[in-house]
């Protein structure tokens, strides 16, 4: 998973170069990471199965074996983990 946060000081982490490995060509500059990557790696699978179940929560709680109510509640805690990250 990419680091989204300095090991030493928690600070969020930016972009600062990007390679093409086929041509070598670089751009760099100073980027912020996209919101989706600062979220947890079991909330982005979270995020992949609510696209995959065309975001019918019902099929979700189904899948994974819980009850709307809780994956109701998951997806709220992502949205608003997300909205944080937005006011930054």
């Amino acid at each position: 998973m990419l680091p989204t946060y300095c090991p030493s000081c928690k600070s969020e982490l930016k972009v600062k170069c990007l390679k093409c490995e086929s041509c070598q060509t670089e751009v760099s500059g100073s980027y912020d990471l996209p919101v989706l990557s600062l979220i947890s790696e079991s909330e982005q699978q979270f995020i992949l199965r609510f696209i995959k179940n065309s975001g019918s929560l019902k099929e979700m709680a189904t899948e994974l074996k819980l009850s709307y109510p809780t994956v109701r509640n998951m997806l709220n805690d992502i949205i608003q983990k997300i909205e944080s990250y937005e006011k930054k």
